[in-house]
């Protein structure tokens, strides 16, 4: 017990010394860099309407339900990253509400963009950038009437310019910000059944039939678009706004498309990045 006692005794003493002189060692070794992530965790609510005609003629309306995480990487330069995860689902029904579909996507974008300046505006500083990345999309469509063809896959890629306008401004000594950001395909590839091709005959038979198609503003004229505004309470930070996300194609003698309009709320995070030297 002597023995045991003597080991956690010093065992102690030499935690607390190491702690105590561990301690300005790491705050004299500590550089601040200039990256910072701004992340923004919002949800998204409201009106859908759908069409694919593969599945049915008709157009289905209803709601969704939406979750957005929203990050922007700075460096201290003028060019920064962007990364966006969406994950949607949605419950829609006919005009004769006598058949209803079910769906969900998952979307992520990687955007590269470049600060083109900033100016005194009022009271406040107008920012703007421009730039463009990567624009995916996953998802299903499930009818639930239809026996032959009940669901339809989509799986797309798009090259896609974007913008983002930002209004910084201080009220009572409060910070606030109204941001819009606008994100429109170029080129993209979709994955597509033919008109009149059932899944069976892609997957189990291997018949190809121009399922992987070349999109462009005028098969695929798709749209996002974000309207918020920052507040801070208490010194977090909330964000609400609106999302205006309308994805279309025309392919393969089927059209189809999502259209979003939803009211988003959801609370901003500012990370600093620290180095440590050893």
């Amino acid at each position: 017990m002597n023995l045991k006692k003597s080991l956690f005794s010093c065992f102690s003493l030499s935690a607390i010394i190491l702690f105590t002189t561990s301690t300005p060692t790491l705050a004299q070794d500590t550089l601040r860099s200039n990256k910072v992530i701004t992340n923004t965790q919002m949800l998204g609510m409201g009106a859908v309407n759908t069409l694919d005609t593969y599945l049915s003629p008709e157009e289905y309306t209803g709601t969704e339900l939406r979750y957005i995480s929203h990050s922007v990487r700075e460096n201290g330069t003028k060019l920064s990253r962007e990364l966006v995860h969406q994950a949607q689902i949605l419950s829609v029904s006919n005009r004769r509400e006598n058949n209803n579909e079910l769906g969900g996507f998952y979307n992520f974008q990687y955007n590269w963009q470049y600060a083109l300046g900033q100016w005194n505006i009022g009271e406040g500083e107008l920012h703007l950038k421009a730039g463009g990345g990567i624009d995916t999309r996953l998802g299903f469509l499930y009818n639930m009437r239809n026996s032959n063809n009940p669901a339809q896959a989509y799986a797309q890629v798009n090259i896609a310019p974007n913008a983002v306008a930002a209004y910084r401004f201080r009220l009572r000594n409060l910070p606030f910000q109204l941001r819009y950001e606008i994100q429109a395909p170029l080129l993209g590839l979709t994955f597509s059944p033919n008109y009149g091709q059932s899944y069976y005959e892609i997957f189990t038979r291997d018949n190809y039939d121009h399922n992987l198609v070349v999109t462009s503003p005028i098969s695929a004229p798709s749209l996002r678009q974000l309207l918020t505004f920052d507040f801070t309470v208490r010194h977090t930070t909330f964000r609400v706004g609106y999302l205006g996300d309308y994805q279309q194609a025309k392919v393969n003698q089927l059209r189809q498309h999502v259209w979003s309009n939803l009211f988003v709320i959801g609370i901003v995070r500012k990370f600093s990045i620290n180095k440590f030297i050893p």
